[in-house]
C-alpha cells in the first residue's frame, strides 16, 4: 500500500475530523485564508480521505447539489488508515458508503506503536514520537487528543523534565466504552 503525503494544512483538517465522533470536516478549525479551504478540501477529496454526504447542519454545508440538496463532508475510512487510527466512528448511513475497516484492532499499527511509546518507562516527547512514527509534531498532538484521549478513553500525562522537556505518558487501557 502507498503511503499517502499530506501537507500540513490536509494533516490539521485530517486529524481535526478524525477526532470528532461523526468524522465531520465541517467546522475547520485551521487557521486558513481565502479559498485555501477549498482547496484543501479538494484534494482530499480526490485521494479519497474525504467524501461527501447529506448536510443536516446548515452551519456545515460545503456545497449545494443541484439533486442531493445541501452537501458537507465527513473522514473516510482510508483518512483514520493515512493517520495510523485503527477504529472509525460508527455510521448511521452505512448504505450510502463503502463499509468500515474491521472493528477488531489490527497489530504493527501507528496508534500501537504511539500507545506503546507512551506506555514505556520513560514516556516519549512529542519530537521522539513524530521522529518515529514519520509523522509532523500537529500530527501528535491530534493523535493523543482524539485517538487516545477521546476515542480510546486514555489516561494521557505530561510532565517538563529538564534534560528531555515536556514528556507524555500513559499506563492505563482503553476504557470499556471505547469503541
Amino acid at each position: 500500500m502507498t503511503q499517502i503525503q499530506l501537507s500540513d494544512a490536509q494533516a490539521v483538517i485530517l486529524s481535526t475530523a478524525c477526532a470528532r465522533e461523526d468524522g465531520a470536516v465541517f467546522p475547520v478549525t485551521a487557521n486558513l485564508k481565502g479559498g485555501a479551504v477549498g482547496n484543501v478540501c479538494k484534494s482530499l477529496l480526490k485521494q479519497g480521505l474525504i467524501e461527501e454526504i447529506p448536510a443536516t447542519d446548515l452551519n456545515t454545508v460545503y456545497r449545494h447539489d443541484e439533486e442531493r440538496g445541501p452537501v458537507t463532508l465527513r473522514a473516510t475510512p482510508l483518512a483514520y488508515g493515512t493517520l495510523g487510527i485503527t477504529d472509525t466512528p460508527d455510521d448511521d448511513d452505512a448504505a450510502e458508503t463503502p463499509p468500515a475497516p474491521p472493528a477488531e484492532r489490527r497489530s504493527g499499527t501507528k496508534q500501537e506503536a504511539l500507545i506503546a511509546m507512551l506506555r514505556a518507562e520513560g514516556g516519549a516527547t512529542i519530537e521522539e514520537i513524530a521522529t518515529a512514527l514519520s509523522w509532523k509534531s500537529h500530527t501528535v498532538r491530534g493523535a493523543i487528543a482524539g485517538a487516545l484521549k477521546k476515542k480510546l478513553g486514555l489516561t494521557i500525562t505530561s510532565e517538563k523534565e529538564d534534560q528531555r522537556g515536556r514528556v507524555y505518558r500513559t499506563d492505563d487501557g482503553p476504557s470499556p466504552n471505547a469503541r
